[in-house]
């Protein structure tokens, strides 16, 4: 099984659908996106009807939990982001309508899927203790641990730092599997990104191998 793993998409329909080409040539049996879907990106309805489409395995993500929850009245801006931010967050919520944005509000925080070695992977956004606390390649194993639960599973696949990793920690794979619409590769603020991560995950009777891959969106 082939699992193709993405995580805060933001919105960016443009950098999901070139990921989404490139991994078409290879294949994969399922798409689980960990969180932070649609805001605040510039096509947060296109994107929700693509990944629909697709059939993704989704959880929800803080700005996911945000815009399906918070009234935009009710948020006081301080600075001219914050005042930027509530007025897309406005705009997001309206092109969204009321029944899809119950339909994010649902989304689980956890999804667990089995996995042919008779392991189990958890998707989740931040980490499994808190799925809006992100686990981060800077982290030592300590804070990891605190972040690992009770109960998190074999494999943890996980976004929200929007950087990737992938690392053991005792009997636990974490792979952090980056950013398709905010990926860190030092564009202009507010400009199109110019990369998208990507994992790939294929699960065997023997176990893992796990890609992790960047995507090209356009000429820097």
């Amino acid at each position: 099984m082939r699992l193709l793993c993405l995580s805060d998409i933001h919105g960016q329909l443009d950098a999901l659908a070139a990921v989404l080409a490139t991994a078409e040539k290879r294949s994969f049996h399922k798409l689980l996106i960990a969180g932070d879907l649609l805001f605040p990106g510039p096509q947060p309805l296109e994107t929700w009807r693509r990944l629909s489409a697709a059939q993704a395995i989704m959880v929800q993500g803080a700005s996911d939990r945000a815009i399906a929850t918070l009234d935009p009245k009710t948020i006081a801006a301080s600075t001219e982001h914050e005042r930027a931010m509530v007025e897309r967050m406005r705009g997001v919520r309206a092109e969204l309508g009321d029944v899809i944005l119950e339909r994010v509000r649902r989304l689980p925080t956890h999804a667990r899927l089995p996995l042919e070695d008779g392991t189990e992977l958890v998707l989740v956004h931040g980490s499994p203790h808190d799925p809006f606390e992100a686990m981060t390649f800077d982290m030592d194993e300590e804070e990891l641990n605190a972040l690992l639960g009770d109960d998190p599973a074999d494999v943890v696949v996980c976004g929200m730092s929007h950087t990737p990793f992938d690392r053991m920690l005792g009997d636990v794979r974490i792979i952090n599997v980056g950013s398709v619409g905010d990926a860190p590769d030092g564009r202009a603020p507010g400009a199109p990104p110019l990369v998208a991560h990507a994992t790939w995950i294929e699960s065997t009777p023997g176990g893992l191998i796990v890609e992790q891959t960047v995507v090209p969106l356009r000429e820097t």
